[in-house]
């Protein structure tokens, strides 16, 4: 839903999720751009959004093809009129069912397996699929050498149902910067295209050539033989994609508006009314170089203030401190400030929030757009 809401963030109560929209869609165009100087189509991810309002954005309005990690998301996006969706994660046999009811109301929606037993399941129930491709040892997959690759096309390839092959690059989560990001991207590519190249040889079609992560989604620089490029949370952003410089800390369009409710001065704590409920438990700066804490505070206009971070959450409570190795002191905001907190991980963020409050490019009152959970 999109409406106006309240004029200003002052007038919200707090803890509240905001977004920037102009940040936001200057996100969305960034990756668009490479996309297309690429030479790839782009196949936006909505696993962190879960919003229509944010799909519409990433796609220019229209229903261009999705990626979706729930078959909730598979079905509000679907009934939002997206029929070209990949359903990213790997399918269990119970839920076949749910796939083809929505495959029988016009969806195109796409699954992804690496296994025999899947793919029997699948082709019994004549649904289509990408084979999941394991580039980096991350996660799921098949080595692209691996001999179960044809067995598993030919299977799928008797019902119709070979789609193609995709693949993701998880572990250039664990380096920085471009070039070490770009090194993840070739091996994605070279890991999709060459498994894509074994199952023609084998006489099998292989149309779809999927890669993609965000950090490599930004730093590739060939993508020969791939047909699609996907990412998920560059339309936001956050901590955790700074700290790898995939991003900067002024391209986060996510953030949590919360309120200072009092102060501990001995310990140096200021206390805020946003604790793990609404910041989440992510802690994924943790292992980078800068520890963001629980996340970094910024004034209510968004402006960071340096060397402010929420050093502890509890359910519903939240402790500002200086970094551990910041001189000076926290600074004396009376109860009743508002601050906002740039998260570590907009997924986990996003989930504790039922809407964002959004903050339009063109300077006008406040919006609210619905997002939804489950599975």
């Amino acid at each position: 839903m999109n409406k106006p809401d309240l004029l200003t963030p002052k007038d919200l109560s707090t803890p509240a999720l905001l977004l920037d929209e102009q940040r936001m869609m200057r996100n969305i165009a960034r990756l668009a751009g490479h996309a297309a100087h690429l030479g790839v189509a782009l196949r936006p991810h909505l696993k962190t959004a879960k919003s229509v309002e944010v799909a519409r954005s990433l796609t220019g309005g229209g229903p261009g093809p999705i990626t979706v990690s729930t078959l909730a998301e598979a079905d509000v996006f679907h009934k939002a009129g997206y029929k070209d969706i990949l359903y990213a994660v790997g399918i269990a046999p119970q839920k076949l069912e749910r796939v083809q009811a929505l495959r029988d109301r016009g969806c195109d929606l796409v699954v992804i397996l690496d296994s025999a037993t899947q793919a029997q399941a699948v082709a019994q129930a004549n649904i289509p699929a990408l084979i999941e491709i394991d580039s980096d040892g991350h996660r799921g997959g098949l080595r692209q050498n691996d001999p179960a690759l044809i067995q598993i096309g030919r299977i799928l390839h008797e019902s119709g149902g070979l789609r193609g092959v995709m693949t993701h690059a998880g572990e250039s989560y664990n380096v920085r910067g471009n070039a070490a990001h770009a090194e993840f991207a070739e091996l994605e590519r070279h890991a999709a295209v060459s498994s894509a190249e074994a199952l023609r040889k084998a006489g099998l079609p292989c149309s779809v050539v999927s890669v993609g992560s965000t950090p490599t989604a930004h730093a590739a620089r060939d993508l020969t033989g791939v047909t699609e490029l996907r990412a998920g949370v560059y339309m936001f952003f956050d901590l955790v994609m700074a700290g790898i410089d995939v991003c900067a800390v002024d391209d986060i369009a996510l953030s949590v508006l919360t309120t200072v409710i009092g102060h501990q001065p001995a310990k140096g704590w200021m206390m805020i009314d946003a604790g793990w409920m609404a910041l989440s438990r992510d802690r994924g700066t943790a292992a980078q170089d800068v520890d963001q804490g629980y996340g970094l505070v910024c004034d209510e206009d968004g402006c960071i203030l340096p060397d402010l971070i929420v050093s502890s959450a509890n359910q519903e409570h939240g402790i500002v401190s200086l970094r551990p190795d910041a001189g000076g002191q926290v600074p004396e905001l009376p109860v009743g400030t508002r601050l906002r907190i740039l998260p570590n991980h907009a997924c986990a963020t996003a989930a504790q929030h039922g809407r964002y409050h959004v903050l339009p490019r063109d300077g006008g009152p406040l919006l609210t757009w619905n997002r939804f959970g489950g599975w």
